[in-house]
């Protein structure tokens, strides 16, 4: 049986206690409101929709992580041991969890109207996926330099950092821009909602078994 690491230990003392609240979260949750009632105010549901569509990629990823550490029993690919005011899950926290929120949102209103629109030489759609995860990466190389963001895996982590790319955030971009270039609001939804509803359902099966 594999031994959990320290960081691994130190996320699961404080997973979800409530003795952690800051107050700072509240400031969090109205700006996310922001965001979202000032898109809704301006009917942009493509941008709303791409952005829950990345949101809830982000929950999915963060779940799988974290049956990882159920199931090798010694670490998730990335876990968030440090200062928090909520530790949801092993390697998402609650200030996490706001930023993925609207990211979304932020990425996808860089997107050029024009679909077809190359950027050097490349579809516009790509090249923001790649930079956006590259970006995404760096901000992780200086989170984890802090141990904020610790990694435990010789083939996951500053050496290779290509597999956090294209895994760890590649996804989320491809099904949110997936999302918002789709030609019916019903496509849309329909595929927001079987998102969602995978994410729920895991929540639900998993935690209740206690793997997450």
């Amino acid at each position: 049986m594999n031994e959990l690491t320290p960081y691994s230990k130190q996320a699961l003392s404080i997973l979800r206690d409530p003795s952690t609240l800051q107050w700072y979260v509240i400031p969090l949750l109205a700006m996310t409101f922001y965001v979202y009632a000032n898109e809704i105010e301006r009917k942009n549901w493509n941008l709303i929709l791409a952005g829950l569509a990345f949101w809830g990629m982000d929950w999915i990823n963060e779940i799988a992580n974290s049956l990882i550490l159920h199931f090798t029993e010694f670490a998730p690919l990335w876990c968030a041991p440090g200062k928090t005011a909520y530790l949801i899950l092993v390697g998402l926290n609650i200030e996490i969890a706001f930023m993925f929120s609207i990211s979304g949102i932020v990425w996808a209103k860089m997107l050029p109207k024009d679909k077809d629109l190359k950027i050097f030489g490349i579809s516009n759609r790509l090249f923001i996926t790649i930079a956006g995860s590259i970006f995404s990466v760096i901000v992780e190389i200086f989170l984890n330099m802090a141990d904020m963001l610790t990694w435990e895996y010789s083939w996951w982590n500053i050496s290779t950092p290509w597999l956090i790319i294209i895994f760890g955030y590649m996804t989320f971009f491809v099904v949110s821009f997936w999302v918002y270039d789709m030609k019916t609001m019903k496509q849309k939804i329909t595929t927001v909602g079987i998102i969602y509803t995978i994410v729920l359902l895991s929540v639900i099966v998993f935690g209740s078994l206690g793997w997450i």
